[in-house]
C-alpha cells in the first residue's frame, strides 16, 4: 500500500540542504504513516538550541518544499523538533552541543557521575563535579564514557561551577 508520503531518505534528501543552511543538521525523520492524518516528523540539532521559533520557520520552509513534491496525495502533519534531553550523548558534537548541561555518565569501570560539561579537547571530556562544598574539574577520556545522557535541571547552576564548565549564565 503506497501512502503518497515521501520516505524517510526523500525527507533527508530534500531538506537536508535547507536545514544545513540554517545552522541544523537533521539527525533523524519519522514517517508515521498509521496516525491519523500522518506525520512527518524531522529531528533537528546543532551548534545552537533549536529554540521555537526557529522549528517554526524551518517547518515552514520543508512544508513547502514536501508540498512541492509530485505524488503526495493526501494531508499529513509536518513536526520540526529537537532530539530532547532523552537521547544519550554518544558523539564528539553531541558532548560539544552539551557544553555547561548537567550529565550523568556511566564510566566502562562501573563508576558513575554528575557532573556539567566542558570542554572536550583530545578525546576527553572535562566535566565539573561536586567535591564537598566546591567544585572539581575532571578529565575523563571518552573511550571510557559508556553512557551519557543530559539531566533535566529545575534549578540555576553556580555561577562558580559554570565558569569552570567554561560556560556563561
Amino acid at each position: 500500500m503506497t501512502t503518497g508520503l515521501p520516505s524517510q531518505t526523500q525527507v533527508i534528501e530534500l531538506l537536508d540542504g535547507e536545514f544545513a543552511r540554517a545552522g541544523y543538521e537533521i539527525e533523524d525523520v519519522v514517517v508515521d504513516t498509521h496516525a491519523r492524518p500522518p506525520r512527518i516528523t524531522v529531528i533537528a540539532d546543532g551548534d545552537t538550541a533549536l529554540d521555537l521559533d526557529t522549528a517554526a520557520e524551518l517547518a515552514r520552509s520543508a512544508s513547502a518544499l514536501l508540498d512541492g513534491l509530485d505524488g503526495i496525495d493526501e494531508q499529513y502533519v509536518l513536526e520540526v523538533s529537537s532530539p530532547g534531553v532523552e537521547r544519550p550523548l554518544t558523539s564528539e558534537k553531541h558532548f560539544r552541543r552539551a557544553r555547561g548541561r548537567k550529565v550523568d555518565l556511566t564510566l566502562a569501570d562501573g563508576a558513575q557521575l554528575t557532573g556539567r560539561v566542558g570542554p572536550l579537547h583530545d578525546n576527553t571530556l572535562t566535566l565539573v563535579v561536586r567535591s564537598g562544598q566546591d567544585w572539581t574539574v575532571r578529565e575523563i577520556p571518552t573511550a571510557q564514557i559508556v553512557k551519557a545522557v543530559v539531566q533535566v535541571e529545575f534549578s540555576r547552576p553556580s555561577q562558580r561551577e559554570l565558569e569552570l564548565a567554561g560556560s556563561e549564565a
